[in-house]
């Protein structure tokens, strides 16, 4: 379930700009995916901004909306900001977009979102398309611990290197600039099942990361990629790294 709120005020872009992950001057061309981090770099929530009128529509996981609501109104102080739950509500899919539906900015496959007064989907096999594209969901995937590059952040357009200060930007950058990536969200094949948050053992009981999302076959991990080779298990079920995921 989503909320929205109505992000207002003649300061709200620039409000935005110093705190969340992406460049918000790119609402001037549509719907912005970006995330709030803590000031060591790590994950608070994640969300879509969406242009309307003289408005910012902040589209969030309900699960996450009060605390990441609170946390953005601490950095207010005297910017003429206010942002206030609205009744809008989300309905998505893939199919023919609606007259005034929007893209998902993530990734082309994640179809589009039509903001209004009805709530919902169209039937679209939504694990299927993330684990297809390696797309984190919010408390799933994406938890306290998550650093958002290991997340693909950047494939899924949801960081920007070149717009300044925000909070947490410089552990992400040292991360983008000054280290290789050891770990991260990738797709695995899987026989058998085993519930999200399983760790993922070596063959010799070295723990390698931890099992998330799975459809038809394949899932969603997050795994030590240099050390991730061979046959693992989750429980019972056997783990295999996916030669087609990107790396």
């Amino acid at each position: 379930m989503r909320r929205i709120y109505q992000i207002t005020g003649p300061d709200r872009e620039h409000f935005l700009q110093g705190l969340v992950s992406n460049d918000v001057k790119g609402l001037a061309s549509g719907p912005v995916y970006a995330a709030l981090l803590t000031p060591q770099g790590k994950y608070l929530a994640d969300f879509l901004l969406v242009p309307r009128g003289e408005a910012i529509l902040l589209d969030i996981d309900a699960g996450i909306a009060e605390a990441a609501v609170k946390r953005l109104s601490m950095y207010r102080l005297r910017a003429d900001v206010q942002i206030a739950l609205s009744d809008l509500k989300v309905y998505r899919g893939t199919g023919p977009a609606p007259e005034g539906a929007v893209t998902d900015p993530r990734d082309p496959a994640m179809g589009w979102r039509l903001y209004g007064e009805t709530e919902g989907e169209d039937g679209t096999d939504w694990d299927a398309i993330r684990v297809d594209r390696i797309i984190p969901e919010t408390g799933i995937e994406l938890t306290p611990e998550t650093y958002i590059l290991e997340a693909g952040f950047e494939r899924l357009h949801g960081v920007d290197f070149r717009k300044g200060c925000y909070v947490g930007q410089e552990v992400t950058a040292r991360m983008k600039h000054k280290t290789e990536l050891r770990k991260g969200l990738t797709r695995v094949l899987i026989e058998g099942a085993a519930p999200p948050g399983t760790p993922i053992l070596s063959a010799d009981g070295k723990a390698l990361g931890t099992l998330f999302t799975q459809s038809g076959g394949r899932a969603l991990a997050h795994l030590r990629l240099d050390r991730a080779e061979g046959e693992m298990l989750a429980l019972d079920a056997g783990i295999r790294r996916d030669p087609s995921a990107p790396l």
